[in-house]
């Protein structure tokens, strides 16, 4: 099954894809038809709402608020080696919060206070079912599915302390989305094509199996110290070809298009605009 939330007469409705056309769902986001119940799956897959053709929609991030974002880090071992760290022995896991958050087809503004924006290409798993203490085979049944999202970095700000957050957590810089795919159409998510694309030059790829931790183990161990609930979203990592460590470094510009594509979901699409670009917000 394949799942968005998309803006439909000036309020977000969680929809079920088929092809070119969207279901209705009763919905507000995919987030809480996640947060509806155990169940979610049959009646989302049952529900027989108004059709409407895909291409009109405008489609959001597939969880509006996700109470938490966890991101690993230095999760693909060419990218710990294009940055000159050792694999570690536990995951490295920031966060992230829901303002951070954009639409896949969302413009990402550059900020002012910033000239390093650099992009991360990512598989997301979207938490379906409640999760803490988890075994690997437990964690990985909790997953409601994958989507994408561009861990966009402002390099300047990561390295600022010892502490990535503030790098990460710009606000309105990580687009998601556009689609949730369940396991029974993309299995558990482990070898997809993961590709970066900078206008039409390619600057990732890598299959997801490439991973240092899987999906599994990463959701197993952040079970370990916090409840993961439905809506919650766990990035998964980024493979090398990150700007920062190019010669020289490249870093995003106005005018460009940042591309994150996997096979099997579908591709995020955004323009990168200059700060007096920015929409005026509505």
């Amino acid at each position: 099954m394949r799942l968005a939330t998309a803006r439909i007469d000036g309020a977000t409705r969680a929809v079920r894809v088929e092809g070119e056309q969207a279901v209705v769902l009763p919905w507000a986001d995919v987030g809480a038809l996640l947060e509806s119940g155990a169940d979610w799956r049959e009646r989302a897959a049952q529900e027989a709402g108004e059709t409407v053709a895909l291409s009109g929609l405008e489609l959001r991030q597939p969880v509006s608020r996700p109470e938490k974002v966890f991101c690993a880090g230095l999760n693909y071992g060419r990218h710990v080696h294009e940055t000159g760290r050792k694999v570690a022995e536990h995951p490295t896991i920031f966060a992230k919060f829901w303002r951070s958050l954009i639409g896949p087809y969302d413009p990402i503004v550059l900020p002012g206070n910033s000239d390093r924006v650099d992009w991360e290409a990512e598989l997301v798993a979207v938490i379906g079912t409640p999760v803490r203490h988890a075994d690997e085979e437990t964690a990985l049944a909790a997953v409601a599915g994958y989507t994408i999202a561009n861990d966009v970095s402002m390099r300047d700000w990561q390295v600022k302390s010892s502490e990535m957050l503030a790098g990460k957590a710009f606000e309105a810089a990580t687009p998601v989305g556009p689609f949730v795919v369940t396991g029974d159409e993309i299995g558990d998510g482990e070898d997809l094509l993961l590709q970066g694309f900078v206008d039409d030059e390619e600057v990732q790829s890598a299959s997801t199996a490439e991973v240092v931790f899987s999906t599994a183990q990463l959701i197993s161990y952040i079970s370990g110290f916090i409840t993961l609930v439905p809506g919650d979203l766990v990035l998964t990592g980024t493979p090398s070809g990150i700007g920062a460590v190019r010669k020289p470094p490249r870093f995003l510009q106005p005018g460009e298009e940042l591309r994150t594509r996997i096979e099997g979901i579908g591709e995020l699409r955004n323009p990168v605009l200059a700060p007096a670009e920015a929409p005026v917000p509505a």
